[in-house]
């Protein structure tokens, strides 16, 4: 896999406003955010997409997702409602090429559409 900014990040080589870590789990603060809470969940492993996920990284799957759960509610937005994202490859929107959640939240979302 091509090294990514997120492995940059992970390896502290480039800065991060970090909201959350654990021994496999990194989250921080999305650079472009979408909505007054925007955090990417990542994986500390490499794992370029949502189809490269092997049956033995469910757990660390699920640690993702409880990890964005846990900052909802930090972040104060749990009650009110967020989103979790995960885009895969080109059609998909997919930009950084190592797996990650966006907890989008903050404010109310528009519906998602196909286009």
């Amino acid at each position: 896999m091509t090294e990514t900014v997120f492995a940059k990040i992970i390896r502290r080589e480039l800065p991060a406003d970090i909201v959350y870590e654990d021994d496999q789990v990194l989250a921080f603060r999305d650079i472009n955010p979408q909505a007054p809470t925007h955090v990417l969940v990542i994986p500390k492993v490499e794992i370029a997409t949502v189809n490269d996920i092997q049956p033995g990284q469910a757990e660390l799957v699920g640690r993702m997702v409880l990890a964005a759960q846990r900052i909802a509610a930090e972040e104060g937005i749990a009650e009110d409602g967020y989103r979790l994202v995960v885009n895969c490859n080109r059609h998909g929107c997919q930009e950084v090429y190592h797996l990650h959640l966006h907890l989008i939240g903050g404010r109310q979302l528009r519906g998602i559409s196909a286009g």
